[in-house]
């Protein structure tokens, strides 16, 4: 589905977002999302996901108890987690709408795809320090605008839900305004830890 979104490019942090004009509709997003087959026990997915999961479950203390942000309607990252030990809630505003996974707070939240949806990406993430424990994670993971990327031709500019672009400064810039410690382990992925 071709995109015809407006973007401005953020002086500050380098991100490029969607003017609000162009955001798109709940209905539009609810339809681009049931023509994705996020199964949580297909192999291929998992190994996807994993690519976040594994690097934030080394981190992770015995115990510890997350939240799955964004899940969508299949939560493999939920499925990981919870198969390494870890307790796990979900929350999705289209799928897992359960308001109560958002009062409390979490060692750890697992975004995987999610952060490019964000309409309005400060609010989001202040919500999402809100939700973290001091000492928490916040695992994310979204393809990333890296130098060697041309704006105008990338795929994951094309689906129209995606209205939030993030480069590696901007992931940088959003842990400086939160005090938050950030990590960079690997492409796409990265890890703020909020401090104690």
């Amino acid at each position: 589905m071709k995109s015809d979104q407006q973007y401005r490019q953020c002086d500050r942090c380098g991100g490029t977002f969607a003017t609000l004009d162009s955001l798109p509709s709940r209905e539009l997003e609810r339809e681009q999302y049931d023509l994705h087959e996020n199964d949580p026990s297909d192999p291929n997915y998992r190994r996807f996901v994993s690519y976040l999961a594994d690097p934030l479950i080394k981190r992770l203390p015995e115990g510890a108890e997350g939240l799955d942000y964004g899940c969508g309607d299949g939560p493999a990252g939920a499925a990981l987690l919870a198969e390494a030990g870890f307790a796990v809630r979900c929350y999705d505003p289209l799928f897992a709408n359960d308001v109560s996974a958002l009062e409390r707070e979490y060692d750890f939240i697992f975004c995987c795809e999610v952060v490019e949806h964000f309409h309005q990406p400060a609010r989001e993430f202040e919500k999402l320090d809100q939700l973290l424990r001091p000492g928490g994670i916040l695992a994310v993971m979204t393809a990333m605008e890296y130098p060697d990327i041309d704006f105008d031709s990338w795929h994951y500019r094309r689906d129209p839900t995606h209205v939030a672009f993030y480069r590696p400064d901007t992931m940088l810039q959003i842990g400086w305004d939160r005090h938050w410690q950030t990590a960079l382990p690997a492409r796409n992925v990265v890890l703020f830890t909020k401090r104690s």
